[in-house]
């Protein structure tokens, strides 16, 4: 991302800033985004891997949350400013449009170390029953980026952003009339926003993916009607498009298993190191980004042994193993949930002499939908037509394809081990387990694909101790051929 600062006479932009994308090319950004941007709490995000885990298993991924941000606050502000141009009856003021850049800019402030890994995994598990989220941790690193930095603005603009954040007015009466604004950057009517729009296009071209929904259709064809942003009708299967890519993209990429089996590392290693005493306090967590594992590879301190171990497993790719997976039907649902299928019941399952303990299974549940849970976000978005575009409507699903699934959400439970010659005894119990549960089910039918042969732990040490065998044999040969070089030299 390239920045061309204007400082001619001629200057065509005098309050702004042009930057090249490598999504959405040449950005005008304002000059009053550069004074959050220019601080050390914005460029933290430097340091902020995007995709997270998913970076050490797609090579592609390795753009930072620093990019994304930049590219929120250009999409946010391509749509206000064209409702306040094209729909001067709403009477947006430049202070709102100031304030949704500057809302699309910060949303991402409070991320921690690999991003998602830290809040949905390692907080959870750290500092079970404290209220936190990553949005909670924006709002306070943009108070600290404004104190520590001394930006000039309004309390009532700071507010305003930091609802726009959220999604959500906290004044409700003061913002009746202009719920519109809170669709922009985090819509909580129908999660269609600015935010999606920039993160599944950028990971798309980055990871090297072909989408076929548009975006830049979605913010032409796009107007307030009755303080709600609605869309025009022939755009209703490109809204479908957009959450089907969504949906694939965490199939396919944000869940991979191998990318599960590294976070559930990473989770370990930065849970045996104490970090997250550091969410409480803006100073600290300024310093807590990806770049912890290396402060922790660095180390010395026996307390961080534990996490230095798992690193170095990590980086000679000594993963965690994935061991099974249960798609679960809809049907079952209720009768299968987290406290049915836990560590401690699998171990119960094993055999003789498998020794298994609960310390070598690890259970995640992964929920994949479209942005709603397991309800359609479709049904939640208005519409307007070409012949009226001061009225707005639904569209039912069967007036636009048949093709469009019934099921908007799926649940899956996997299975990983921590110690790969457990993989074989871990399914074993595993399988037993739902059987046990669902023993007339077709549905319990263990995967023919991920069946593990019985001498699958040998098959993977062979394996292992091959490659660290001819990695050792090039090292030596490397050497070897730089001190024949050097002697020849010499000589």
């Amino acid at each position: 991302m390239a920045i061309d600062n204007h400082c001619s006479r001629e200057n065509y932009y005098p309050d702004h800033k042009v930057l090249n994308d490598d999504v959405h090319g040449h950005v005008k950004l304002d000059l009053y985004t550069f004074d959050m941007i220019d601080t050390v709490q914005f460029q933290r995000l430097r340091d902020l891997k995007q995709l997270g885990a998913s970076y050490f298993i797609f090579t592609g991924g390795s753009h930072n949350r620093f990019e994304h941000s930049i590219g929120v606050s250009h999409l946010a502000g391509v749509l206000i400013e064209r409702f306040q141009r094209d729909q001067p009856e709403l009477r947006i003021t430049n202070n709102e449009v100031k304030c949704v850049k500057l809302a699309g800019l910060c949303h991402d402030l409070g991320h921690g170390p690999y991003s998602h890994v830290f809040d949905n995994q390692v907080m959870p598990r750290a500092r079970p029953g404290l209220d936190w989220s990553h949005e909670q941790a924006s709002e306070m690193m943009l108070e600290y980026l404004i104190d520590d930095n001394n930006v000039d603005i309004e309390r009532d603009e700071v507010n305003l952003i930091k609802d726009l954040i959220a999604g959500t007015p906290r004044s409700k009466s003061q913002y009746d009339e202009r719920c519109f604004l809170f669709d922009i950057v985090a819509n909580k009517r129908n999660s269609v926003d600015v935010d999606k729009f920039d993160y599944i296009e950028r990971d798309a071209q980055n990871l090297g993916l072909r989408t076929s929904y548009d975006t830049k259709r979605l913010l032409m064809y796009s107007r307030v009607v009755n303080n709600e942003i609605c869309y025009h009708h022939k755009e209703v299967y490109n809204l479908y498009e957009m959450f089907h890519t969504r949906y694939s993209l965490f199939k396919r990429i944000y869940t991979h298993r191998v990318a599960e089996a590294v976070e559930l590392m990473l989770t370990d290693a930065m849970i045996y190191a104490g970090i997250t005493s550091a969410v409480n306090n803006p100073e600290e967590y300024l310093h807590l980004t990806d770049d912890i594992l290396r402060v922790i590879e660095r180390s010395k301190a026996n307390e961080l042994a534990k996490s230095r171990s798992i690193m170095k497993r990590l980086r000679t790719r000594d993963l965690y193993k994935f061991v099974d997976e249960f798609l679960l039907p809809p049907e079952l649902a209720s009768h299968i949930n987290k406290n049915t299928i836990t560590e401690a019941e699998i171990v119960s399952y094993q055999s003789d002499n498998d020794n298994l303990t609960e310390d070598d299974v690890i259970v995640k549940w992964v929920k994949i939908n479209y942005a709603m849970k397991d309800r359609n976000p479709v049904d939640s978005i208005r519409f307007y037509s070409k012949f009226n575009n001061q009225e707005s409507f639904t569209i039912p699903k069967q007036q636009v394809s048949f093709m469009i699934p019934q099921q908007f959400e799926e649940v899956a439970v996997r299975v990983f081990t921590r110690d790969v010659h457990r993989i074989t005894a871990v399914q074993k119990a595993f399988r037993r387990l739902l059987k046990h549960i669902v023993p007339n089910s077709s549905d319990a039918e263990p995967h023919a694909a991920l069946t593990l042969p019985n001498d699958y732990t040998e098959i993977l040490l062979t394996k292992r101790r091959r490659s660290l065998s001819s990695n050792s044999a090039d090292s030596n040969e490397i050497v070897k051929k730089w001190h024949d070089q050097s002697e020849n030299n010499g000589n």
